[in-house]
């Protein structure tokens, strides 16, 4: 990221081998926006949860569908939080129906936590149908 570029967007087919990649992109936007050590974990671990939903639950491993992955810090000039986006072209579910990962008959489940994680380490978190197919998570973490 640039003094003049402060969003970077990586749109990708839906393959389990571009979290690596996407891993660099939030390190990168992690020490771009001074996060601590803490606060940078807790944002990629956020964001890998959201790409293997993306990939395996809303492009069901369709690599013909994309997997669209947005780091913005906002604002510009002086960053106070960073927003991450994540789009599949899925179609679409509904945050109430996903059982709750903590509740006795999900305890030993081996998924199913990942919006658990999200909630957890991130600010703010929204999911949304997209107008036209899929699904975008909004995520946000404040730096300081």
């Amino acid at each position: 990221m640039s003094d003049t570029c402060h969003t970077v967007r990586l749109a990708f087919p839906s393959h389990l081998d571009m979290l690596d990649f996407v891993q660099l992109l939030g390190d990168h936007a992690g020490r771009a926006g001074n996060l601590d050590d803490d606060a940078a974990h807790q944002m990629c671990l956020s964001v890998r949860e959201s790409v293997v939903n993306a990939i395996t639950h809303g492009n069901t491993g369709d690599e013909s569908k994309r997997v669209v992955v947005e780091f913005q810090l906002e604002p510009a000039d002086a960053p106070a939080r960073v927003i991450v986006r994540v789009l599949d072209q899925g179609a679409g579910f509904d945050v109430v129906d996903v059982p709750d990962p903590v509740a006795s008959e999900n305890l030993l489940k081996s998924c199913g936590r990942g919006l658990f994680f999200m909630r957890k380490f991130m600010d703010s978190l929204t999911c949304r149908r997209v107008p036209g197919g899929g699904t975008e998570v909004r995520m946000v973490k404040k730096i300081g």
